[in-house]
């Protein structure tokens, strides 16, 4: 990790980590919202979050004390389901996107049975499954469409495998099969600047490839968010998410400014620019999310695509 990229959680004036309210479970909500959403701003209500991770409360502790560990970042929020679904029912959430993802070989096939179990349970949750480069690529994903994943995710410097990795051609193969999108955190940020598997140029490299597969950038690209765009701008079928990098705490975190993208972005790219959160795995309250989002000078279309239209051009729901 390098350093200057990471930074100590937002604190409270009494030094702990500021958190939602409803996140504690204690009955309280965040200012301006209800269990059910009401009092949200009309342009965020009935959202999509296109980026929620959604994992076995074990594995969720492990990735959490491992960013701990590097950033020094602390996680109030819950992870189980029913805490995860309240927290975003309350900030006006409609449906959310639950990804996992598989950070050594030989449990993905295991943890796509989980989320998909998860999800049928669930009237918000859409499922994603993931594969490690290590597995059988071609069965794992074969499986887990059949059985209902919408898409894959690939954390590609945690897997270690990225968009540009011929042990995972079997998976971009069957997700161009079956019309499944592929979101993959394909960027630097927010520590992760020497790994060989992110960067534009993997990226491209897959979409020149599978021109045909909608394939999302996490994190507008960030650190490399202007080649990101361009790449976006070149490709009907590449999307971008907000999580993380348009959160108004972000600079909090790592050396990026929200500020540099300008409205223009979420214009020229509305339809394929979402929203997300990284939820429940932030440091922070989950209105910071949106309320930079809320404070641009977009139309109400470039709003209803952010916030809506977006994920179900994504999701192939249109």
């Amino acid at each position: 990790m390098d350093g200057q990229d990471t930074g100590g959680a937002p604190r409270s004036d009494d030094g702990h980590v500021a958190a939602d309210h409803d996140a504690d479970g204690d009955g309280s909500r965040p200012a301006g919202t209800t269990a059910d959403g009401a009092g949200v701003d009309p342009r965020f209500a009935g959202a999509t979050d296109c980026h929620v991770h959604l994992m076995p409360e074990r594995l969720m502790a492990a990735i959490r004390e491992a960013l701990n560990d590097a950033a020094g970042w602390e996680f109030p929020h819950p992870v189980d389901r029913g805490g995860i679904e309240s927290v975003l029912r309350a900030h006006g959430v409609e449906r959310y996107v639950a990804l996992p993802y598989a950070h050594r070989a030989g449990i993905a096939r295991e943890l796509n049975d989980w989320v998909l179990d998860s999800a049928a349970d669930s009237a918000m949750a859409v499922p994603f499954a993931t594969v490690h480069g290590e597995d059988e690529v071609r069965e794992v994903v074969r499986e887990a469409f059949e059985a209902g994943a919408r898409g894959l995710k690939f954390q590609c410097p945690v897997q270690e495998c990225g968009p540009a990795d011929p042990r995972l051609d079997p998976a971009f193969e069957l997700a161009a099969e079956y019309d499944r999108p592929i979101l993959f955190h394909a960027g630097t940020a927010p520590m992760f600047r020497d790994s060989p598997h992110v960067g534009p140029e993997p990226f491209r490299e897959f979409v020149d490839s599978y021109p045909e597969v909608r394939a999302c950038c996490a994190h507008m690209g960030t650190f490399e968010w202007e080649a990101f765009v361009e790449i976006a701008r070149a490709n009907e079928s590449v999307y971008l998410d907000t999580c993380f990098a348009m959160a108004t705490v972000v600079g909090e975190y790592v050396d990026f400014d929200p500020a540099s993208v300008p409205d223009s972005v979420f214009e020229e790219l509305a339809g394929r620019v979402m929203y997300g959160s990284d939820f429940p795995n932030m440091a922070h309250d989950y209105v910071r999310e949106r309320e930079g989002l809320l404070e641009r000078d977009l139309s109400d279309g470039a709003f209803d695509a952010l916030f809506r239209g977006a994920a179900a051009s994504f999701l192939g729901d249109e």
